[in-house]
């Protein structure tokens, strides 16, 4: 079995078709025939039928797509660990964030991570916790800046804990509650949740923490921008950073609505897989998302924010998460 016959097969499996996946790599569409099935030789298994629609995994193909994502990670994370021994700085990383980190932590991550990794392939993908955590195990990502919220959710995999941020109430420009001053005003609006209803969001611990019944989670969405188009045009109520809010382009459209209670702060950090090193490129890109995160004026002003650091001395609990 080859890298390049693994890397064929998880191509073909996330673009649909031999042609996309062809094309994607740069390779001919005979070529990639190929390599499939000289794979399935050597599984003495069928791993794709394929239709006039396109492909479809057969049941030794799903097998194989849980353990051949892992080995193509490792592989990978060979090829990096070996090109930085000859001092190249040109690997590949691949890593998720929740919608509300998308902005503005992973620009000023970019921006870090570029001055030494100035050739190195980046792919970032957005989404909520539970879409990007199996996505770590699995190795289709190096790493996911995500919230920890659910630890029963979090086994196999490594927590490094980065800051606490500070998350504020907003609506749109001239909605109707922007004058309410307390969390019970707001019980009976409709909100923009970015965590489903049940899950123990900061939305809904917010509401827990003052003995009031869980928010009305009328839309769930998993995309920021979408989430602050949504909030700009209805009059749905969200959470999001303060920073955000603080933008001269934001205040334009939302505005925040000031209540006396606290709003709960979540805990957010960087997900890996435990047991699996990251390679060269993928530490430094953690290591960037770090630097970025400690940034004087970035989150420390909102008081407390970074009470939560990262401590390699830390032991590590037998669920995989710091102690902290």
């Amino acid at each position: 079995m080859r890298f390049n016959q693994i890397r064929d097969f998880l191509t073909i499996v996330e673009t649909g078709s031999l042609r996309a996946a062809a094309r994607r790599i740069g390779v001919s569409q005979p070529s990639m025939s190929k390599s499939v099935a000289q794979l399935e030789r050597e599984m003495q298994a069928q791993l794709l039928l394929r239709t006039a629609r396109g492909v479809v995994l057969t049941a030794a193909g799903r097998a194989f797509m849980a353990r051949g994502r892992v080995i193509h990670g490792e592989l990978r994370k060979v090829h990096d660990d070996l090109a930085a021994l000859r001092g190249r700085t040109e690997g590949s990383v691949s890593f998720g964030c929740g919608p509300a980190m998308t902005f503005p932590l992973v620009a000023d991550a970019m921006s870090r991570f570029r001055k030494k990794w100035a050739r190195a392939h980046v792919r970032i993908r957005e989404g909520m916790r539970t879409a990007l955590l199996p996505l770590v195990r699995d190795e289709t990502l190096d790493f996911a800046i995500a919230e920890s919220i659910a630890p029963q959710d979090e086994a196999g995999l490594l927590f490094k804990p980065l800051m606490k941020p500070e998350l504020v109430i907003v609506g749109r420009r001239g909605h109707p509650l922007a004058n309410a001053v307390s969390l019970r005003e707001l019980a009976k609006a409709n909100w923009l949740v970015f965590n489903l209803p049940g899950t123990s969001g900061a939305l809904e611990r917010t509401f827990s923490a003052h003995s009031l019944p869980p928010p009305n989670g009328l839309v769930h969405c998993e995309s920021y921008a979408t989430a602050l188009s949504l909030v700009v045009c209805s009059d749905l109520l969200a959470l999001i950073l303060r920073q955000a809010v603080d933008m001269p382009v934001t205040q334009l459209v939302l505005q925040r609505i000031r209540i006396q209670e606290k709003v709960s702060r979540p805990i957010i950090g960087i997900f890996s897989r435990a047991g699996a090193p990251l390679s060269p490129t993928a530490a430094a890109m953690v290591q960037a998302v770090g630097g970025a995160a400690r940034a004087p004026g970035r989150f420390e002003a909102s008081g407390g924010i970074l009470k939560y650091r990262i401590d390699p001395t830390v032991p590590i609990a037998r669920s995989g998460r710091r102690r902290v």
